[in-house]
């Protein structure tokens, strides 16, 4: 007699991959919304209670800070705790020290240490936040999805900064930047609610083992060991602190001086956000072969923005720049974190994550400290010349590594996690800006 074995049973997957997609991407959507606003509410802040360029960079310098002083730290605990209950914690002190920054600036005279103490907790927040999100993020899709995936969250996200940049600046125009900062206070509340949700049954416990400095060892030798990683992590140490002295220092400047306000700068923001939705568009269809090397190449034009604020170009101009821009940075991002989802393994990808934020910022809070002092000294215009001669030089030099040029996309690679049914017709920190729950580009 023949007997007819049973097809084996399909293996197990993670239960609510799909569902904790939704979640990040509404989650990341409500907070872009707020903080792209807040950004510029707190420039203005600053201007509006006598500040000047100096003071400007000293509150953005608080901001990134603990984000350098932590990052690590966060890291280490995101892949040794449940990850959404980091996120949450992170949302709650976002949201409580922008509610209390709000209520300063409506209510009277705020000084300039207040600042610096309220935005220096939200960057803390941001330490421990963007790892854990990163490491969520990633294991919420499998490696057939991945690219397509990031790319669809990359715009949900950077769609909302469009709105929220453009309506940060009008309500900053018609009234108290203040209220601008509340609405950011609310959304960290919203967000972390959802946030509360997600489901972290699919990650495998850690095993029992060494503390916080035997992890950060772990994912030094993960980071280390990668040419590619630390090549790229090393260029955007360069290239988003000249950055964030061009956008959060000289921008808001060149606004006030040349171009109107802070209604115009809104503008040229928003002009940058419908760039990453395009170029997200874009890297939903097109998968480069060569991951970095084509992502490399779409960092040069990050230096136009600060060539174009030191010309200065016209607001047409600026946003034309900004466009661009926008689009060549999703070509980027998309290229990295397929490639970190690819190369990197889950049990790690928080760490690994927390590397490349470290190095990513830890030039900022010194270049917007020194933004004004150099403006002093050379003049603006030399100045944002040098921040996109820098972008160029770096970007130039990384170039020269081979796993750059070389390291290509895998069509199968490990999954996940992954309910993989339930991504858009396919579809699936960090963050970075990030934008960061905080700054550009990372996972909001």
């Amino acid at each position: 007699m023949v007997t007819v074995s049973e097809p084996p049973a399909p293996a197990a997957r993670p239960v609510g991959a799909g569902r904790n997609y939704g979640l990040l991407t509404a989650a990341a959507i409500i907070t872009s919304l707020g903080t792209h606003g807040a950004l510029i509410a707190a420039a203005f802040a600053v201007l509006e209670s006598g500040g000047d360029g100096g003071d400007v960079g000293l509150v953005a310098a608080a901001r990134t800070a603990p984000l350098v002083l932590f990052l690590l730290i966060g890291g280490a605990v995101a892949d040794r705790l449940p990850r959404h209950r980091v996120m949450v914690a992170a949302n709650t002190l976002n949201c409580v020290s922008q509610a209390l920054f709000a209520w300063l600036v409506l209510t009277g005279d705020p000084q300039l240490w207040q600042m610096m103490l309220l935005t220096a907790l939200c960057g803390t927040g941001q330490a421990f936040f963007s790892p854990a999100a990163e490491g969520m993020l990633m294991s919420s899709v499998d490696a057939e999805h991945a690219g397509r995936a990031f790319a669809l969250f990359r715009m949900s996200m950077h769609g909302a900064a469009i709105g929220g940049a453009a309506l940060g600046g009008a309500m900053i125009a018609a009234m108290d930047p203040g209220w601008v900062l509340a609405v950011d206070a609310a959304a960290f509340a919203l967000a972390g609610g959802l946030r509360a949700f997600l489901d972290v049954s699919h990650i495998p416990a850690r095993a029992a083992g060494g503390g916080l400095l035997s992890d950060l060892r772990e994912g030094w030798e993960e980071f280390s060991g990668r040419p590619w990683l630390w090549a790229i992590v090393a260029q955007f140490s360069v290239v988003v602190a000249v950055v964030a002295a061009a956008e959060s220092v000289y921008g808001p400047l060149v606004a006030r001086d040349v171009l109107g306000g802070a209604a115009p700068w809104g503008l040229a923001l928003a002009a940058f956000g419908v760039g990453t939705v395009a170029g997200a568009l874009l890297m939903m269809r097109w998968k480069p072969r060569r991951l970095l090397l084509a992502g490399t190449l779409c960092v040069f034009p990050l230096a136009l923005p600060s060539a174009a604020l030191a010309v200065p170009l016209p607001v047409s101009g600026l946003a034309a720049v900004m466009f661009v821009s926008g689009v060549a940075i999703e070509v980027f991002g998309v290229s990295w974190m397929t490639a970190m989802h690819q190369e990197i393994p889950e049990e790690k990808l928080s760490r690994v994550s927390a590397y490349d934020w470290f190095g990513s910022v830890a030039m900022v809070p010194l270049s917007t400290a020194v933004a004004g002092p150099v403006e002093g000294l050379v003049g603006r215009s030399q100045a944002l010349w040098g921040c996109a001669a820098l972008v160029v030089l770096v970007t130039g030099l990384v170039l020269l590594v081979p796993d750059v040029r070389n390291l290509t996309r895998r069509t199968s690679g490990r999954s996940l996690a992954g309910d993989t049914a339930k991504l858009p017709a396919a579809r699936p920190p960090a963050a970075a800006s990030a934008d960061a729950e905080g700054t550009g580009g990372g996972l909001g």
